[in-house]
């Protein structure tokens, strides 16, 4: 089967490569990008087998299969150590990489601190670190050399979490470290480690790279301080009434323990990996897609003119702008693979399958199925009030994962999204460059391979400057 050239009127994908491989050509392959080192048939398959001589893996995108393993069998299908084999370095033993009672006790911990903090409260920092982004974009304007919008969404989203987690801006100057160390791991840390390839146990050694290790351990060591300034801070009496105080003041209701330093750094490092790098991923992709398609683009820079002051009330009227994040995050998912494990024989169409087999669910491949979606491979946020994109949404929608280890972060990135790219659509019209066609790639999220590069320009104002913006008004 011969393998085609992605269209050039479509969102950019990668190409695919042939059908039959050499393991060898496929490990290659597997370390440069694990997206493109699938084959085309896997958007067509319902489920598809891979055989190594140290383990086999099952590609799921049959729906029924999919809420088999993530929603009504999750214990039977816990989380494989293949990812956590990459991450622990930096995640220790945080609630993405646990499983059964240790998951479980982490939860009853972490999930009544986020219930209490609600989104409603976190709204100002997200408004006050888009008017921080307004601002630092706006000498862009009138330049003739284009911005690199993946940076900028970085430091955006950045600044949203750390405002959240510790009511600290991102010009804090541990806030500032953290990001700059963040920006090499992401870099650098692939999606699975290559030791997670062949399943060796956890005690053998990981080849990470040595930026790797080095910016892992500085990040650790950041977050070690700000957990110990915090924890002296509830001791006295004077810590802010954020999310990481109310972490760390959260007891077990069955154990009445609390997390220990060590514990929270580890939660820590992944509220910020998880609030930080998807939600950079997905708003740069959608100014990509905005810039592409200027229709729509200014259809949402319309609808934001009703962003005028900070009013939770108006999120709520972003209707398009929530169109397009969400289908941004169909045709770029934040994380594009998800790994099971299998711990008991079981029967998928028809094929048996052992305990300690690999089950993955691919949301990149499931949410671009030529079975399930009308013109998967388009941008079409009007898809959301078809018969179709209802039904996929129902079905076929996972950009957060689903079932009892859904992202807990789920509503919170809904109305983080559209207000930010309603913010900056509303100030800025984003301009895709003639020649400069990103290609996605898995890191630890999906990013571009060399970076989203935009032109900016005003939308009010004289000669190229826009008004200045201030705390208080938008």
């Amino acid at each position: 089967m011969s393998v085609r050239p992605p269209r050039p009127d479509l969102p950019p994908k990668p190409q695919a490569r042939k059908d039959s491989v050499s393991l060898w050509q496929y490990l290659a392959l597997f370390r440069r990008d694990i997206l493109s080192a699938q084959p085309m048939r896997l958007y067509g398959a319902w489920m598809a087998e891979f055989r190594t001589p140290f383990f086999r893996s099952y590609l799921l995108n049959q729906p029924e299969l999919i809420k088999r393993v993530l929603k009504t069998q999750p214990v039977a299908f816990p989380k494989s150590d293949r990812i956590g084999a990459g991450l622990r370095p930096l995640l220790g033993n945080s609630v993405f990489l646990t499983n059964g009672a240790e998951w479980q006790r982490q939860r009853r911990i972490i999930d009544p601190a986020f219930q209490s903090v609600g989104i409603r409260q976190a709204f100002p920092a997200m408004w006050a670190a888009g008017l921080q982004a307004v601002a630092r974009l706006r000498p862009h304007i009138g330049q003739k050399s284009p911005v690199e919008i993946e940076f900028e969404t970085s430091h955006l989203a950045a600044d949203v979490i750390f405002r959240t987690l510790f009511s600290l801006p991102i010009t804090n100057q541990i806030a500032t470290q953290m990001f700059e160390q963040f920006k090499i791991y992401q870099r650098s840390q692939p999606l699975l480690n290559a030791a997670a390839f062949f399943g060796f146990p956890r005690w053998f050694p990981r080849f990470f790279r040595g930026d790797t290790r080095r910016s892992a351990r500085s990040i650790r060591r950041l977050i070690t301080k700000l957990t110990k300034e915090r924890m002296d801070q509830i001791k006295a009496g004077t810590a802010p009434d954020d999310l990481a105080t109310k972490i760390m003041t959260q007891r077990d209701p069955e154990t009445d323990d609390r997390f220990s330093i060590e514990e929270m750094v580890d939660q820590v490092a992944i509220f910020f990996l998880a609030g930080h790098e998807t939600s950079a991923s997905a708003l740069a992709w959608a100014l990509y897609l905005l810039a592409t398609h200027p229709d729509w683009q200014e259809q949402v820079a319309k609808e934001a003119a009703i962003l005028t002051a900070p009013d939770y009330a108006s999120v709520a009227k972003l209707k398009l702008s929530r169109d397009v994040f969400r289908e941004t995050l169909r045709l770029y998912p934040p994380v594009p693979m998800m790994v099971r494990q299998s711990t008991c024989p079981v029967t998928f169409r028809n094929r048996e399958i052992a305990p300690g087999s690999q089950m993955v669910v691919s949301p990149w491949h499931l949410h671009r199925h030529t079975r399930l979606w009308d013109n998967p491979d388009g941008f079409d946020p009007a898809r959301w009030h078809t018969e179709n994109g209802k039904a996929c949404q129902r079905d076929a929608y996972i950009p957060f994962s689903t079932g009892p280890r859904v992202c807990i972060g789920a509503g919170f990135a809904m109305v983080e999204g559209p207000l930010l790219l309603s913010m900056l659509v509303k100030n800025f019209r984003f301009e895709a460059l003639p020649r400069h066609r990103p290609t996605p790639v898995a890191h630890l999220t999906v990013r571009s391979k060399s970076g989203i590069w935009l032109n900016i320009h005003p939308r009010s104002g004289e000669c190229g400057v826009t008004p200045p913006v201030t705390e208080g008004e938008f």
